[in-house]
């Protein structure tokens, strides 16, 4: 097997070409229970990540953000709060049924008129350079088939001094908590899955693709390559989720 052209699907191998397919599938089986498994898969503590990376962001009144990977829109409905009329917030998602998913979610709160939607990956942003003042990409960037490409074009498409936050799973700083965290991932998520979303596979997927995400130190350093500066990460709930934050020099 050519290691160069083959990439991780989960525990398995595939080759580079064929993974992004990979992913939408799972994507697209999940999306109509994807916010109340969510909400199952986290008791709600989702929540609270998600408001820590609003926080975090420093958005205000009249700028620009990229929700990437936003599926249901959580991010950017606080977003749109944020940057008012003046603003923009562009939703983006690869997979067309979350992106679906998401703009009937938020016309149907009255979120619309500072939001628009782009079904764009994540490793060729279709933006000009200079674009946003600020990326968010929340439980999204495991997926991508290259994460190195992915960093180039989200800086690549940042003003100078906007930020970039990745919220995503990481490896827990404990290690009981860790094993706990392994028997909860193995054996509880794919039989929710099973009985909420009639889909064992897709969250066996899940719990795979965290193990072979890069962890907390090793996603840092790979910011600070792309070109990132001032770059830090802030663990949440004991490792198992990480917030990164790099600034566009």
């Amino acid at each position: 097997m050519n290691e160069d052209k083959y990439t991780h699907f989960g525990y398995k191998q595939v080759p580079v070409a064929e993974k992004a397919s990979h992913v939408s599938r799972v994507f697209h089986s999940v999306a109509a229970k994807y916010d109340l498994m969510n909400d199952l898969m986290s008791g709600g503590i989702h929540r609270l990540w998600k408001h820590f990376t609003i926080q975090m962001s420093g958005v205000r009144a009249g700028q620009r953000v990229l929700d990437i990977a936003g599926g249901t829109g959580d991010l950017t409905a606080k977003f749109s709060r944020l940057v008012g009329r003046d603003g923009l917030v562009v939703l983006a998602d690869i997979n067309d049924s979350m992106l679906n998913v998401g703009r009937d979610k938020l016309i149907d709160h009255g979120i619309a008129g500072n939001v628009v939607f782009a079904q764009a990956d994540a490793q060729y942003l279709p933006f000009p350079d200079n674009t946003f003042d600020c990326i968010t990409i929340a439980f999204g960037l495991r997926n991508v088939t290259d994460k190195d490409l992915a960093l180039a074009s989200m800086l690549r498409v940042l003003k100078p001094g906007g930020r970039l936050l990745i919220l995503e799973f990481s490896k827990p700083v404990a290690e009981p908590l860790e094993k706990l965290y392994d028997f909860y991932s193995f054996r509880i998520l794919p039989t929710m899955g099973k009985l909420v979303a009639n889909d064992a596979e897709s969250y066996r997927y899940l719990a795979e693709s965290i193990r072979m995400h890069p962890d907390q130190g090793t996603l840092k350093e790979m910011m600070a390559t792309a070109g990132f500066t001032r770059c830090e990460y802030h663990n949440l709930t004991g490792g198992i989720v990480a917030l990164h934050k790099g600034i566009k020099p």
